[in-house]
């Protein structure tokens, strides 16, 4: 009893292969509400150092102000490395 050798043509791998590429952008779940929550605005400070940092707005907004308005040698004074 000779078994018949299985040789994938062309025709045969061009379908899996398509298949295979299409498969990830079909959606199987759907998505979970803590990936919507974790996705916030940000808003981007300067740091005394003169660099900046993201900061969640929900943050900025419970954050206590210090001094409202500032002048440009104050700021200054503020930035320059101690």
């Amino acid at each position: 009893m000779d078994k018949p050798d299985k040789k994938i043509s062309r025709r045969g791998f061009l379908p899996l292969l398509g298949g295979g590429l299409i498969l990830p952008l079909v959606s199987f779940g759907k998505t979970n509400s803590n990936e919507t929550t974790l996705e916030t605005d940000y808003e981007i400070l300067l740091k005394p150092d003169g660099t900046t940092v993201k900061v969640k707005k929900s943050v900025v907004s419970k954050a206590t102000i210090v001094e409202k308005n500032i002048s440009n040698s104050s700021l200054l004074s503020w930035l320059k490395n101690k």
